[in-house]
């Protein structure tokens, strides 16, 4: 891949960006210890993304967000976990930790590299808000964010992609996948984008990431951030 033929970046923005399984582990931990609850938090997180995932990848123009799968999804978790007795002001603490995460230590200075050089975007099924909150929250600025919920047809359908290359005005072959998911580049490479794996290891905490081996068809396999800012020249 020649770099001069990238026009724009798009990041996938939860689990490549942000660091969801800390910051809802520490959330459903704290409202445990408050009721005197005592589980296996870092089992309980992953159930939860597990089931949240399924209730939004591929939708097409659903009446809810993600917002609100995440609602929805904690409920069952905490029932499967023994959890019941958590008040819905402990389950509103850890709904409202989605919007309050960090992102991973080596993602802002990367990004501001990388803005020097190419429009940078979030493409995401996380929610506009949410990745406001998480942005502001970071100190990092996108040249736009660009959520499935605005398109109304999630990530990986074939027609996200595309609706995504045609707001920016490009071709997707030239704009730029980042993501630490296969099943997410693997979409995007499909639909005539170039990709980069950067690997998020602990994106799951200590059970580690469902899928941790990069496709080799992928244009950039990386580590980190910093390696795929001197990779693409930045």
């Amino acid at each position: 891949m020649n770099v001069t033929d990238i026009k724009a970046i798009a990041f996938d923005t939860g689990g490549t960006v942000l660091d969801w399984h800390s910051g809802i582990c520490r959330a459903l931990q704290a409202a445990g210890e408050r009721r005197g609850l005592k589980a296996d938090w870092h089992a309980v997180t992953n159930d939860y993304r597990r089931r949240a995932m399924k209730g939004i990848v591929g939708q097409i123009r659903p009446a809810f967000n993600m917002d609100d799968v995440h609602r929805e999804a904690l409920g069952p978790a905490l029932e499967a976990a023994g959890l019941q007795a958590l008040t819905a002001e402990d389950r509103a603490d850890i709904f409202n930790a989605w919007h309050q995460l960090d992102a991973w230590p080596d993602f802002a200075a990367a990004l501001t590299r990388l803005r020097q050089r190419y429009p940078v975007v979030s493409f995401t099924m996380l929610p506009t808000a949410l990745v406001i909150d998480v942005s502001r929250r970071n100190g990092f600025v996108w040249d736009a964010v660009i959520s499935c919920e605005m398109g109304g047809t999630y990530k990986p359908h074939r027609d996200a992609y595309l609706t995504t290359s045609q707001w920016l005005n490009l071709a997707p072959a030239s704009i730029l996948m980042v993501a630490c998911h296969n099943f997410d580049l693997d979409a995007a490479r499909a639909a005539g984008y170039r990709t980069a794996f950067v690997a998020r290891p602990l994106e799951w905490g200590p059970e580690g990431p469902p899928d941790p081996v990069p496709n080799p068809a992928h244009d950039i396999i990386v580590p980190g951030f910093d390696a795929l800012a001197q990779r693409l020249g930045a």
